[in-house]
């Protein structure tokens, strides 16, 4: 939002604030339904009790990740709360995939939002539909907050999500001296945000989905007869 603040391309804010407000009010809460969807699936019927898998934004919004999320494309809602006591098997594996379920989620609606923003954009080559356009752009950027969403979600820092799929691999040791140090850690997620590295690394999944969805190309230019 403040990259197109800045750009002061009214057609840009339009765009992003729509984009924003899709991110908010429906990809947020398929991001925390993955994660009580996940957890119910492994034994804990925690959040599911408590009414979190549910398309209900006003159920999963926090303040300051939706916030976050205006301001700088990242962001987080109401943590989901699971029991790792009744997880089936080993609780430190169904931490980490209950925390995996939620950016998975956001790499999913990201491909899918790919795959059709392609086939609005040769549509729109082949045809000069403006309103093709249009939702090429709306989904572009829509795919590319997404990706930024799992890329954010999956940094190890506590509360975010990478941090418990770490926790699998590390040891309880470790995990504490994360938990000791969580104040610190924090700031420099912070700090992290206010720097470009996320939105380089959002950039390369990007392109890596974009050629992971080479057949879309190939699909849409004979569905438009493009050469």
């Amino acid at each position: 939002m403040i990259s197109a603040l800045r750009s002061g391309d009214m057609q840009t804010i339009i765009i992003t604030i729509g984009v924003y407000l899709m991110i908010i009010f429906l990809i947020t809460p398929i991001h925390e339904t993955a994660h009580a969807w996940a957890a119910k699936k492994l034994g804990d019927d925690t959040a599911s009790l408590q009414g979190r898998i549910s398309l209900n934004p006003f159920v999963h919004m926090d303040p300051i990740g939706t916030a976050a999320i205006v301001l700088f494309g990242f962001g987080w809602g109401k943590p989901v709360p699971i029991n790792p006591l009744r997880f089936k098997g080993d609780m430190r594996k169904g931490v980490a995939l209950t925390a995996a379920a939620g950016p998975l989620s956001n790499l999913i609606v990201a491909v899918l939002g790919m795959i059709i923003y392609k086939f609005c954009w040769y549509g729109y080559v082949a045809g000069h539909s403006s309103t093709l356009y249009w939702l090429y752009l709306i989904l572009s950027l829509f795919t590319s907050v997404n990706i930024g969403l799992a890329v954010f979600n999956m940094i190890p820092i506590p509360p975010l999500d990478g941090q418990k799929v770490l926790s699998y691999f590390t040891s309880k040791k470790f995990d504490q001296f994360v938990y000791r140090n969580q104040m610190v850690l924090t700031l420099c997620l912070f700090a992290l945000l206010s720097t470009p590295v996320l939105g380089i690394v959002r950039s390369l999944v990007f392109t890596g989905l974009d050629k992971l969805t080479f057949f879309v190309d190939i699909i849409a230019k004979a569905v438009f007869h493009l050469s």
